[in-house]
């Protein structure tokens, strides 16, 4: 996807931040030229999505485009039943990776060690759910809405809610409508980029208006604008420190600061260090 729209564009360079899996939809953030830079700071964020699972059937991928392993002819489940179980999957919960994904061992994709007959288990890992809404029960199928942390597999949550009502599950269709802030009403779609791209038009004004600015992209790290002073101390890598930030609410702020211009232009990016009461250079931008 991310190749896809790096060549759409005519871009040097681009990254995206969180993938998706190839058969679902909605937001994918992507981070264009210098921008690539700050891919980390949407990576660890909260994810929000719509999905539909369906029950009594189980695959290998934990999705519609796996091999069937299981149908459970005679399924019997309420609607409180149902409930139950989704209430059961929600605050901090220990889930197991699906050993079909892009997390590797030993420097190999699980997928593709799966695939060839060699699956590996990763050890289950803490992941939070503050949301689990359940919009439409329409048996097999159930449509829900769920806000989770960075690194939740949907999939694995389907599969988990199907095994504790005793029939099995799989994910049907998954859309991601949030992602680190960013929601899909705002996006720009594939078919939109294509008009554009294909009418010449991909340096135009329309396009730059849905191009989100990096200090505006980081809207949940705190500001600062840079004096004279501190812009010649971000130039030459200088040691900085908090006396070289005013006002003093700065004091007490959160671990990373961005540092921007009159302009509203991204200078750098800082962290805190409480060892030695000074800010490390995440990324700087000339």
């Amino acid at each position: 996807m991310a190749a896809y729209v790096k060549k759409l564009l005519g871009v040097k360079k681009i990254g995206h931040a969180g993938t998706l899996d190839p058969f679902a939809t909605g937001v994918l953030i992507c981070c264009i030229n210098k921008a690539t830079k700050i891919a980390r700071f949407f990576l660890h964020d909260e994810k929000k999505y719509l999905a539909t699972l369906q029950l009594g059937v189980e695959t290998d991928t934990q999705d519609l485009t796996g091999t069937i392993t299981s149908i459970c002819d005679s399924m019997d489940v309420s609607e409180k039943a149902i409930r139950s179980a989704f209430k059961q999957f929600e605050g901090m919960i220990n889930q197991l990776p699906p050993v079909f994904s892009a997390l590797k061992f030993k420097g190999v994709p699980l997928y593709r060690l799966a695939r060839s007959g060699r699956p590996v288990q990763k050890p289950a890992r803490p992941v939070f759910i503050s949301n689990n809404k359940i919009l439409e029960i329409n048996l097999p199928y159930i449509r829900f809405e769920i806000t989770c942390s960075a690194g939740t597999y949907i999939r694995t949550l389907c599969a988990d809610i199907g095994a504790r009502l005793g029939c099995g599950a799989h994910l049907r269709e998954l859309k991601r409508i949030k992602s680190s802030g960013f929601t899909i009403d705002k996006a720009v779609s594939l078919k939109e980029l294509e008009k554009l791209a294909f009418s010449g038009n991909m340096l135009g004004k329309r396009l730059l208006e849905k191009i989100i600015s990096m200090a505006d992209a980081l809207h949940g790290i705190p500001g600062h604008v840079a004096d004279e002073s501190l812009t010649e101390k971000i130039k030459y890598g200088k040691i900085i420190t908090k006396r070289d930030f005013m006002p003093k609410h700065l004091e007490n702020s959160a671990k990373f600061i961005k540092i921007v211009d009159n302009n509203n232009d991204l200078l750098a990016v800082l962290s805190y260090q409480k060892k030695n009461n000074k800010y490390g250079y995440c990324c700087v931008f000339s």
